[in-house]
Parts: C-alpha cells; structure tokens; sequence
C-alpha cells in the first residue's frame, strides 16, 4: 500500500503566534515558561493537523525557535567562545538566541553568528562556527523531549534531522579555508558521526522506527573528497538500530547515482518537481529493500497540483516498487503559508487555483488513493473541484495582456548600456557635491507601532486618504531631519508608506495579489507574506514618485528613490508556473524602468533598485548558472540603463556569498553596491578585492539584526580593513541592511556612531 508522508509543517502558526511568543519573550513580555507552552501547543495543533490528513508519521524536529539548522548545532553543542559557554554543558534557549541576536550572556555585546540563506530559498539559516579541534557533544534533549510529547499524544512519529554532511558543508570557521568545499572540515567528521550514532540510538530507545536525515547538499556540485564522505558516513550510520530515510530536495541527485547505489539506507526521498527528469535513475538505483519517497506535490510554491497527471506519472513507478512506494511534498512545507481557507479577502476564481500547506496534504491524500484507486464519493467531488480549478486558470484571459506580450516581443530593441563607470563617477560626485566616505542607510527606517497601525487603519477604511498622507508626510519629514541633523549624506525617505519591499510594489502592479494570512518565515520571528503573481505584470501609474518627490522637496542634500529589483520581486513572490521565469521578470523589468525614468524626470539624483535576492536565485548546480545570471543581470539592466550619466544607480545585496558570481554584479553595472559585511568581518570583501571590482562599494559597517549599538571605534576598524582592500575614494558608509526592524533610540544612536566613524575616516585615511 503506497503511504504519504510530510518532511516538515509550517511552524509560526496560521496567525504568527510563534513570531509573537518569541519577540514577546526577547522584550521580557513574557516568562520562558509560557514560551515554551506556546510552543507546545502549536507542535500540538499542527501534529493534530497532519495527523487527520492522513499523515502516516508526524514530523517532528522540524519545529524551531529560530532556525532548523541553528536548532541543530546547539544540539550537538557548538557555539562559539565568545558567548561563553562553557563547553559540555547543556546549552540553554537564552544562549541559542544570543547566538542568533548577538549579546554575551551579561549582555554584553556579541557579533551575532553569520546568517545566510537556505540553498536557492528565502529562508535564512545560522552558519555553523567551527573551530579546528571542535568537540562535539549532544547539548540539548529538545528532540527527545518533542518525540516523547508526540508518543504521548499518541501520534506516531518520524523524527527530522539534518544530515551530518549537508551540516558540515554549510558550516564555516577561521581554521577552513573559504567555501563550503574545503576538505579540511571532513577531519571533523568522525567526532560528529559520533554524536549523530548517541542521537539515533537514543531515538531508537524511545520506540523510534524511522528517521528523516535532510541532505540537501547531495544535490550540488561535491568534490569527490566529500561524496566519499557520503560512503564513509552513512557505512557507520546505517548500523543504527532505526531505518534512515535520506531526504535530498531541490534539485537532482542522478549526477552522484554512483554515490546513491553505495549508501546502506532503508529509503530516499527525491523532488521530482524540480528535477523531474532524475526519477526513473534514482528508482533503478534502488536497493531490492530500500524506499523511494517521491516528492510530487510542490512545498516551495501555492498552485493547485495536476493529480491526474501525477497519478498517470507514478503508476509505472508503483507497478515497479509496490509498497515502496512513498509520496510526500517536495521539501518541507515552511515555505508555503498554512492554510489557504483562511483567505476571505480573495476572489473566488482565484483561490481556487491555490494550494497552501493544509491543502498539499489533502493533495497528497487523494493523489494516494488515485494510485491505491480507493477514491470514494467525496473524494471524487474534490477532484472534479480540483479539474476545474487547473482549467479554469489555464484559459483564463486575466493571465495574459496582449498590449504587454507585443512590447516583450521587441524588448531586445531597448538598450542595456550606459557610459562607461570611469566617465560617470566624476559627472556624477560632482553633481551630488559628495564628500569622501560619504554617508547612506540602505532605505527603511523604523515602523513603530504608530505607524503600523496608521496603515491598518487606513486600509479597513478608518483613516481618510487626505488623514493618510498627512501623517506619512509628516513621518517623512520626521526621517529627512533626524538625517540631516546627524550628517548623513545621501538621504532616504524611510519608507513608512511600505509593508514590505515586495509587498508594497506588487499591490501597485497589475498581475500580482495578495493574502491576508499567507505569512511564511524568512529567519527568526520574521516573517514574510510572499505576493502571488497570477498574470502578466504591468505598472498602471507611479508607485513611489509622490513620496519620493515630497521628501527632496523638503532638503538640499540628495534622496534616493527607493525601487526593489526585478529579480528580488521575482524570487521573493509565489510566482506563475505556467511561463519561463524568465519571461515573468522581464515584464517586471519594463515596468521598474518606467518607474526609474518617472523618479528621475521628478528631480530624484538617485535611485537605488535592491536585489538581495540574485544570489539566491542562482541554480544549484553550475551547468545552469551562465543561463540564469545572464537574464537576471538583463533585467537588472533593462530597469536601470534609461537614466543620466548625473543620477546614480544604487543596488543592495544581503546575506549572500559572492564570491562565484563576482562577474555576473559588475556586469549589473549599478554606480553603488551596498552589501552585508559586519557579520563576516569583511570576509565578503575578499571577492571584491579578488575580482577588482570596479565600482564604489558600500560594506555594512553595523548588524541591523542585532539589538547591539555598534561603537565608533569598530565601525572604523571595519572600514580600515576595506580599506586596505579596495580603494579608499570608491568606499562608502552605511548600515548592512534596513532599519524597518529595529527601535528608534537604537537607531538613532547607531546611527550617530556611524556618522562619526565616516567623519573621523575622512580626517585619518
């Protein structure tokens, strides 16, 4: 009988109650002790969930107060000396946030550990710290105190752990060399396969049968020293007395099929949604016992599946395994919102194309009883439903604009180049009369509970438009002053009028709609409520024009126009699956670039067009990069290459690595980078350096996402040692990230410090 399973469940709660616990608990609104009942009752609620979808085991594992991987390394008791732990003893929540926050256990300040993102995903992890004789030692019982809260609620459980390989990989350390590559780090795996063998021993003694062990780095490109690595591993870990399914997600494991017939485990889980092509490799690998969980049903986006198609698909592949047959999603569902009922505010043709988290389950559930051909009278209304849903969005004329697709067809005709960068720095330093080490914040500025609650009161219809805008002017001006008295160069408006930086621009343009409770985690208690872009993208008017135009009115010094990229606004919405991204992007891009020449036609000398996001778009294996990095620089360019010589192109990346992409940024061609630097200790800058990027570069100087004020003398330092990497006179100074977060008083004083860092840099370099 072929079963279903899920690899992991949404863990902030249909309302963000997770989200709301921990920051009540970091701002001491709340005991420990009702934290951790809080968190119970949602690991409750959702096992109850999945439990009557027909789950055959609750995951459990996959719930985290942070993130899944930084849950992991303080389970296996790594964490850094500077937040003195004193190494073997338990490790306890307050130091699991410290470690993601910054802050030594007196409070004291403490370089929060690095943060990253999770592959080619939205969700951030905490970067493992290693040191060169790491011990390792199992530091935390929080698994083994979820399974036995599982059991006793009476649930049969499958607990989820990273695999010890994919942790290694994503982990950095003084003693490694960079990249996730370096060999050095597998003299390390024999200690932690140690710790994995207690773990999974431990699991079996609590009446465990399986494990889910997460190895998504099997998907990548590895040096034949780590798939090696994969053999000796799991060699040790399969005389474990539970059975291990290996989970891969993302991308294709056929590339290493060598590496897959070696490992002794009881099963494999593959994503066939984005590697389709890698399924009947991996099933003709499989071992006469072992298991292959098929993940069919897509966890990273919100359209209804194709159960027929997919029922036709795996047939042929249950006729060959029979019961070894398993059907799960993709990946884990915390990418994709929780429940899709919960959207009133949603047209009905519309809704009835999605498919959240909840939904995928009942997805999964009839999918299983098309193949076991179990579906009963109920079941067969719901696929009618399911039918209609998948028709009805495939001829439906709001998806395509006729006026748009004829502009595409002659989108090669629009050039993409501007005068060289050496010609227009001096046109532009001299038009903007800038100083040396010249001063900026990435864009946001605080969103106090005022503010927010301004916007909500404006949308149900409480707030007046003309009530509205005064007050948005008014925070406007309040953000200009603050800057000016402080001395920062280049200004921003603060953007109070925004959401978020995706949010805000898709409710502007055509194609693109939005949920009331579609909140996924991005890091930490962040969350985020990803746009649904439905149809074809089109600006009907202005979207930032007014608010820009109305805060250089009120100074002298420049404002930039603030814009999120294409490529960001494509990776960071649930996006069509019906066209090439491609296509979905240039039509993203043609209306930023109306935007752009709006901005500069109202007086705004700068305008910078974020795109965090490049990297993470970037393809997990590197056959497919030249393809992708060659339309995402286009699109950036097509935003951008329509402006004066005189006004300047700014763009910000965050959290990402750089290092084998460096060709691909400098042919973005943007006059200003801003990136994160301060978690890394300027280690980002080596791929500036190395490459000789050509343009000016603003290297954060202070974590945003720390609750730290950062001091003068460190934020020197930092740009002393850019300094010695890149030209002083190309070298601008700015936060790493937005300040949308963070508090006033916390900003304000962070803010001075940086202000004097710039001043003193320019008297002393």
């Amino acid at each position: 009988m072929t079963v279903f399973h899920n690899l992991g469940f949404p863990r902030i709660g249909k309302q963000r109650e997770l989200k709301k616990a921990v920051e009540a608990y970091w701002n001491q609104e709340l005991s420990q002790e009702a934290l951790q009942q809080e968190g119970a009752r949602l690991r409750q609620a959702h096992w109850q969930l999945q439990h009557e979808a027909g789950v055959k085991w609750v995951p459990v594992g996959d719930f985290a107060w942070y993130d899944h991987i930084l849950e992991w390394t303080t389970t296996l008791g790594v964490v850094p000396a500077r937040f003195q732990h004193p190494v073997g003893s338990s490790v306890d929540l307050d130091t699991l946030f410290r470690m993601a926050r910054g802050r030594a256990p007196q409070g004291q300040p403490a370089a929060a550990c690095e943060m990253t993102k999770w592959f080619d995903t939205n969700y951030h992890y905490i970067v493992p710290e290693l040191e060169a004789n790491q011990s390792f030692y199992l530091a935390r019982e929080s698994l083994f105190d979820q399974v036995a809260e599982a059991q006793q609620a009476g649930f049969e459980v499958k607990p989820v752990i990273p695999g010890p390989l994919t942790w290694l990989w994503l982990s950095k350390g003084d003693s490694f060399s960079e990249g996730a590559g370096d060999v050095a780090k597998l003299q390390l795996l024999p200690a932690l396969l140690t710790v994995y063998i207690e773990i999974l021993e431990r699991l079996a003694a609590q009446g465990v049968e399986w494990v889910q062990v997460d190895e998504p780095a099997l998907v990548l490109d590895l040096p034949p020293a780590w798939l090696q690595a994969y053999a000796t591993a799991y060699e040790q870990l399969a005389q474990s007395p539970v059975k291990l399914l290996v989970a891969t997600y993302f991308e294709s494991i056929a590339h290493h099929i060598d590496t897959v017939k070696q490992l002794p485990v009881a099963g494999w889980h593959i994503d066939i949604v984005r590697a389709p092509q890698q399924l009947n490799a991996v099933v003709e690998a499989l071992g006469a016992d072992q298991v292959l969980s098929v993940g069919a049903i897509d966890g990273r986006n919100i359209w209804r599946s194709d159960l027929d198609a997919l029922s036709r698909q795996l047939q042929v592949v249950r006729a060959q395994l029979g019961s070894r047959l398993w059907i799960a999603p993709s990946c884990s569902l915390l990418h994709v919102p929780v429940d899709v009922s919960s959207e009133t505010g949603l047209d009905e043709e519309l809704k009835s194309w999605l498919s959240f988290a909840v939904q995928k389950l009942e997805e999964l559930r009839l999918l299983t009883a098309l193949l076991e051909g179990t579906v009963s009278d109920a079941d067969q209304k719901y696929l009618l439903a399911q039918r209609s849903a998948l028709q009805s969005r495939a001829h439906s004329a709001r998806t395509h604009n006729p006026e748009l697709r004829a502009k595409l067809k002659k989108i090669d005709q629009i050039s993409r180049t501007r005068t060289p960068f050496a010609e227009r720095i001096h046109v532009q330093r001299k038009h903007l009369n800038l100083s040396a080490f010249p001063t900026t914040t990435i864009g946001s500025f605080p969103q106090t509970k005022e503010i927010r609650q301004l916007r909500r009161d404006w949308r149900e219809g409480n707030v007046s438009d003309a009530a509205y805008e005064k007050a948005i002017q008014a925070e406007i001006e309040r953000v200009i002053r603050f800057q000016e008295e402080i001395g920062i160069d280049v200004l921003v408006h603060g953007e109070a009028e925004r959401n978020d930086m995706v949010e805000y621009f898709g409710e502007l343009l055509a194609g693109f709609a939005f949920t009331q409770n579609g909140w996924v985690q991005s890091y930490g208690s962040r969350c985020v409520k990803p746009p649904i872009i439905f149809g074809d993208v089109l600006r009907p008017a202005p979207m930032t024009v007014a608010w820009s135009a109305y805060a250089q009115s009120l100074t002298t010094l420049p404002v930039k126009g603030m814009l999120t990229g294409p490529v960001t606004m494509l990776q960071w919405s649930f996006v069509r699956d019906d066209q090439p991204r491609k296509e979905t992007c240039q039509q993203l891009a043609l209306a930023l670039r109306d935007e752009v020449l709006d901005l500069e036609a109202a007086g705004i000398q700068v305008i910078q067009i974020d795109e965090p996001a490049i990297r993470e778009g970037l393809p997990l294996r590197r056959a497919d990069w030249e393809a992708y990095l060659q339309w995402a620089v286009d699109c950036f360019r097509l935003s951008t290459s329509g402006v004066k010589d005189s006004t300047q192109i700014h763009t910000h990346m965050c959290y990402s690595e750089f290092n084998d992409i460096m060709q691909a940024i400098a042919a973005m061609d943007a006059d200003v980078i801003t990136i994160e630097t301060s978690r890394s200790n300027m280690e980002l800058l080596e791929a500036f350096e190395d490459f000789h990027y050509p343009n000016d570069i603003g290297p954060g100087v202070y974590d945003i996402h720390s609750p730290n004020i950062p001091q003068q003398e460190w934020m020197v330092s930092l740009m002393q040692k850019a300094a010695q990497k890149l030209p002083a006179e190309r070298l601008w100074v700015n936060p790493d990230c937005g300040l949308k977060t963070r508090g006033w008083p916390e900003t304000q004083a962070a803010l001075l410090e940086m202000v004097a860092a710039a001043r003193y840099l320019r008297q002393h370099l």
